[in-house]
């Protein structure tokens, strides 16, 4: 295990410390070789979708890298902290919740002609113009947030990209990690919103949970096309949030201590950079990883797998589960 480049990036290495200094969460080497010796048989592909769930928003590059990036900015908090009711719109028929609720409300606007990814549109939206463009059940939660985050975005991108998340995309290298110029790289220094870090005992832990996220979206968009590709994909790490943890609990590849447990199980907050929460999402990236490569070392050459293979195998089945997941207010995940 530990045999892949990965490793050798920021995030990976930023989080090893955290692994070896943790009395909250743990990760279990033996369940994971004994994951991976019936997973790794499991059929693994990269979704063929836009990066927008059901939502079919054209193959034009340019407006999926805006879409995208609208999405990355936005994608986080659907459940509102007091009476743990989700987000949900209805839209063509059908109840769209959570995240797909966004989608939906983002594909009416487009449809309706609506300019909401110029960086103009965003450096001026108010908090009125996204309680009426995200119009729901309940109100999108953390809304002040979302306006802050477009406003900062919005101003950056006309101060310095032509007034648009496209003209930011073409300026840096099709890769997380390039010397500097790698998107992810970018997106993190030039955008502050997208600088998922965290301080565990003096040390920089680097997550970087929706840069990566939007990152895979655009390849899973457009590699297929060849308009446009990841070209570091294999040192992708899982997105830490609230469900793949879940998955990676009920499966006994990690593990909580009792009052972390309690906590969780009584839905009460883990406090965002405390050191539980950074606990969690540090075992999440790393017990992935090790996943990934034992899962790769049962399988040919020519049908290895990356992380968020992984990911999303944890993710989509249990992103919809009963069992509770840790709660964190952040704008992070």
């Amino acid at each position: 295990m530990q045999t892949s480049s990965k490793w050798q990036k920021p995030v990976l290495k930023s989080v090893l410390p955290v692994i070896e200094q943790s009395t909250h969460v743990s990760t279990s080497l033996a369940k994971v070789q004994e994951v991976a010796s019936w997973m790794a048989y499991e059929h693994f592909s990269i979704p063929d979708d836009t990066g927008t769930g059901p939502f079919d928003m054209g193959n034009d590059p340019d407006l999926l890298f805006d879409v995208n990036f609208f999405i990355g900015a936005l994608n986080f908090a659907f459940t509102d902290f007091s009476t743990s009711v989700k987000f949900a719109v209805d839209y063509r028929g059908q109840t769209w919740s959570d995240t797909e609720g966004m989608f939906a409300r983002i594909h009416e606007a487009l449809a309706a002609g609506q300019d909401i990814f110029s960086g103009q549109y965003l450096a001026s939206v108010t908090r009125r113009d996204l309680k009426l463009l995200f119009a729901g059940n309940v109100e999108l939660p953390m809304l002040d947030d979302r306006v802050a985050i477009l406003n900062e975005i919005g101003a950056t991108l006309v101060d310095r990209h032509q007034g648009s998340f496209h003209a930011f995309v073409r300026s840096c290298a099709p890769a997380m990690y390039a010397d500097g110029n790698g998107l992810m790289e970018r997106m993190a220094q030039e955008f502050p919103r997208f600088d998922d870090s965290s301080i565990y005992h003096g040390q920089k832990v680097e997550f970087h949970k929706l840069p990566q996220l939007t990152l895979w979206s655009l390849h899973r968009a457009l590699f297929r096309s060849g308009q446009w590709a990841l070209e570091d994909l294999d040192d992708m790490t899982a997105f830490a949030d609230y469900i793949v943890p879940v998955g990676l609990r009920l499966m006994g590849l990690i593990s909580y201590a009792p009052a972390l447990e309690a906590k969780i199980m009584a839905g009460q907050i883990i406090e965002r950079d405390s050191d539980q929460e950074i606990e969690i999402r540090a075992h999440t990236v790393y017990a992935t990883a090790l996943l990934t490569d034992a899962i790769n070392e049962l399988r040919p050459p020519d049908q290895q797998i990356v992380v968020p293979q992984v990911d999303f195998r944890f993710w989509n089945t249990y992103h919809a589960t009963f069992w509770p997941h840790h709660l964190t207010r952040t704008i992070m995940y």
